[in-house]
């Protein structure tokens, strides 16, 4: 028995219709003649979380971190188990499997996880269906694929997930943890290899905005007289010249006035110094990948990256366009053959436009989209040879299809042909220069100029464009007169918020934006950050995060606050895209061949491992009331110990700050006044005397003469944007992840052996008889020494030189011995042991 295992019902059902039949329903699967058809829901096996490797992973604790599993573990979706089993027991019967999953490398794996999971032995074969009509399903079927030729594919994917699940897990946790120590208790921060980088080109471009200023400058334009007709040229001033920016623009009103009165003055005589007149050709637009057909349906119709993709599924499964989720943008030469019924069916369609230009179309034209050499598992998206009918489609529908129509029609017209021609006037010892161009063969641009749009972005930001104007016939040394001038003002803008479209473009261009320029280079022709099918996905989830928001006609996207947060936390190798486009770039070498699983995964644990390392240095704007007056980095948060009610720093173990409650709040007076006194104020409570005075040298623990004088280090400024919160979900994960007892737990098992003191009378009943302290605290330790000396018991002798209330206790702790305040959680000073002595 032969098995079909498709990837989704609706790619069954046609394959069913395509075999022998007649087709019997069951449950879960379709039987015909030819064989038996089953399908998956996608993935249907999921990666582990975190606490299915080890349960202790529940709770997020830094100290976990990096979470690194020596193997690799899937589990069957708990939606998707009644389907598994129908798989499992079809595969356990069958001779021969086919894989019929969808033709990229998410596809290859879906499948062939099932038949790992499974562990099945049995032959299986590939069958690669680009288009679901009957004549691409069967013309696929007849000529199937050994599956081990697909096994670097499935390496890459497995690579791409993994990687995914590493970064995503560990830094979301890392860097979440880092929010919540400095006050951010309600925001979780979803970390991803293509995310970020993402999220942070929007940060970047909303800065440059914010950052802009705008400056005039003036240009001057001539008229001049020919003998053959007239025409205007803008002058170029020479770059030694006053009143020119950097940009050698003129931004000198009076100086641009001076001169266009100068140019105004007689003699008007000029002479052309330079005519350059070049035919060029402009080969036909290649057709749509899924990325190009977003971009463009994006510009033209303002659609969504997801609404694009979402229709060109919808036509794709009526058969009416080949595989919507390609990133390919040529066509197999053996599809050549099909273009006389498609160009038929098209012009039969019922679009308009579509209809008068099918017929024109030449099909001995054989554009460079045909090449065998640029194909891979998949193709462009063209239309199929199913007839069509536009009449019965939805508006989106009709308006990609026509976009698919028209790129593949364009390829059997002839390439534009036109002359460009570039004139120089010398007038006056001064330069003016003209350009435009004659068409000679308007060619595939024929199509392409009924109903062009411009986009919002173009019609703001692009000046007038000089190249298509029409210049009379000249030649060098002809003279000219001048006949009249004026001159615009104009303003720089700044640069544009992406879009959604735009966005996805930058994804697919990401060589532009990187950071390291020999990485620009090696990027320029890589094929991004993400997957065609990925790209639209990551843009609706950092919408529906809140982390963006997009605003207006054109849904111009502008970063939270939330947003902003993140992308300052992080350190550059996360934000810039350069690491993750180059791990593209390997992956899809992966899937050729070059490179292994094992040694991809090597470098992203070594990067993950890097980058939760400086998550515990992480500086985030400190959010609430109470922010720690020692650290500055955390706020107090109220804690319930085994001596009762006290406040601690959220910024814990990297700050040991507490203070007494007083009615519900810290005693902030309180903390204020034993830090001015302590002999290290601003040193971390968990850095021995010793420690401390081994960073004499830095500056970060100075000594300043009160806590008040403590310069905190400065916070990045934020845009004063409205941030919505995140959802009750993220609230519901957020709180069953954090314990209100991790605080307290941690402290509780580093001072396990401390005995709370007993509260002491005073001996003294008026000021005056207040025992006298020295201004030493080594000198009052000996003094109280040498007046207790008798009566007190060893453990008594060490006064804590911090606090001159509690005493030292030597303590045995998870790292070792070391000494502790007895007068702990109100003094929490410790110091290193040696030979049995604290170290101060």
């Amino acid at each position: 028995m032969r098995l079909y295992i498709a990837e989704k019902p609706s790619v069954g059902r046609e394959l069913a219709k395509c075999l022998t039949g007649p087709v019997v329903r069951h449950d879960g699967y379709l039987e015909t003649r030819d064989g038996i058809v089953t399908w998956l829901f996608g993935h249907i096996l999921r990666q582990a979380e975190p606490d299915e490797y080890n349960p202790q992973y529940k709770r997020w604790r830094a100290e976990d971190l990096p979470i690194i599993p020596d193997q690799w573990k899937l589990f069957v979706d708990k939606n998707c188990e009644k389907q598994f089993a129908i798989v499992k027991s079809l595969i356990e019967k069958a001779d021969e499997i086919v894989h019929g999953g969808d033709p990229d490398r998410e596809g290859q794996l879906l499948v062939d996880e099932v038949l790992d999971y499974i562990g099945t032995t049995k032959p299986v074969k590939r069958i690669l269906l680009n288009a679901l009509d009957e004549t691409s399903i069967k013309k696929a079927n007849s000529s199937l694929r050994e599956n081990k030729d697909f096994f670097n594919l499935k390496q890459s994917a497995l690579a791409r997930a993994r990687a995914d699940w590493l970064i995503g897990m560990n830094l979301s946790r890392a860097y979440t943890l880092a929010a919540r120590r400095a006050g951010h208790d309600k925001l979780v921060l979803p970390i991803g290899r293509v995310k970020t980088p993402t999220l942070a080109l929007v940060v970047r471009r909303e800065r440059e905005i914010e950052n802009f200023k705008p400056v005039d400058y003036y240009t001057i334009k001539g008229t001049f007289a020919h003998a053959n007709g007239s025409f205007q040229a803008q002058w170029k001033p020479k770059d030694t010249m006053a009143g020119l920016d950097s940009e050698n623009r003129l931004i000198d009103k009076q100086i641009a006035e001076d001169k266009l009165a100068f140019f105004q003055e007689m003699p008007h005589a000029g002479v052309i110094t330079a005519y350059q007149k070049t035919k060029k050709q402009e080969p036909q637009p290649l057709p749509f990948s899924l990325s190009t057909l977003q971009v463009l349906a994006g510009k033209m119709y303002g659609y969504a990256p997801q609404l694009v993709l979402d229709t060109a599924q919808k036509l794709y499964e009526k058969k009416l366009t080949t595989y919507p989720r390609s990133d390919c943008e040529y066509l197999p030469t053996n599809q050549f053959g099909d273009a006389g019924k498609i160009l038929q069916n098209l012009a039969a369609a019922g679009d308009a436009e579509v209809a008068a230009w099918a017929p024109k179309a030449d099909r001995k034209i054989k554009s460079r989209a045909w090449n065998d050499k640029k194909i891979s598992a998949h193709h462009a998206i063209i239309p199929t040879t199913v007839q069509a009918n536009v009449l019965t489609m939805t508006a989106e529908e009709r308006n990609l299809y026509h976009l698919i129509a028209r790129g593949y029609i364009a390829q059997f017209y002839p390439v534009h042909t036109y002359d460009q021609t570039k004139v120089e006037v010398t007038y006056k010892d001064e330069l003016f220069t003209a350009s435009g161009r004659t068409e000679r063969e308007l060619g595939w641009k024929e199509m392409y100029q009924s109903k062009r749009k411009k986009s919002d972005e173009e019609d703001e930001n692009k000046e007038e464009d000089e190249s298509d104007k029409t210049l009379p016939a000249m030649k060098k040394k002809d003279g000219v007169d001048w006949s009249g001038g004026d001159i615009t003002q104009r303003a720089t803008k700044p640069p544009v918020r992406f879009t959604p479209s735009t966005l996805l473009a930058g994804m697919k261009e990401i060589h532009k934006y990187v950071k390291n320029p020999e990485a620009k280079k090696q990027l320029k022709d890589v094929y991004g950050i993400g997957t065609e099918a990925t790209r639209a996905t990551i843009i609706d989830d950092l919408i529906k995060r809140k982390f963006m928001t997009a605003k207006g006609k054109k849904k111009y996207l502008s970063p939270t606050p939330a947003a902003f947060l993140l992308v300052d936390a992080l350190p550059d190798e996360m934000t810039y895209p350069d690491s993750t486009a180059i791990w593209e770039d390997k992956l899809h070498s992966m899937s050729e061949g070059d490179g292994s699983l094992e040694e991809f995964l090597k470098g992203q644990v070594e990067f993950t491992r890097r980058l939760c390392g400086k998550a515990g240095n992480a500086r985030m704007e400190v959010k609430g009331e109470n922010v720690c007056p020692r650290c500055h980095q955390g706020v107090l948060l109220q804690r319930k110990g085994k001596n009762g009610i006290f406040w601690g720093c959220s910024n814990y173990p990297k700050c040991r700050m507490t203070c007494n409650d007083k009615d519900g709040k810290p005693d902030m007076a309180d903390a204020q006044s034993r830090l001015a006194r302590s002999p290290r104020a601003m040193a971390p409570a968990a850095v021995s005397a010793s420690a401390m005075a081994r960073q004499d040298s830095s500056p970060r623990y100075g000594r300043p003469a009160a806590a008040e004088s403590y310069s905190a280090p400065p916070t990045p400024v934020y845009s004063a944007q409205s941030y919505a919160a995140p959802s009750a979900q993220d609230m519901e994960d957020l709180n069953s992840l954090f314990s209100a007892a991790d605080y307290e737990a941690s402290m509780a098992d580093a001072m396990q052996n401390y005995v709370p003191p007993q509260q002491q009378k005073k001996s003294w009943q008026n000021w005056a008889d207040k025992p006298k302290y020295s201004a030493s605290p080594m000198e009052h330790m000996e003094e109280n020494t040498a007046v207790k000396a008798k009566d007190s018991k060893d453990k008594d002798k060490y006064l804590c030189p911090r606090c001159r209330e509690g005493h030292l206790r030597q303590i045995r702790g998870k790292n070792g011995t070391f000494w502790g305040c007895t007068n702990y959680p109100r003094c929490t000073a410790t110091f290193d042991d040696e030979k049995g002595k604290p170290v101060i």
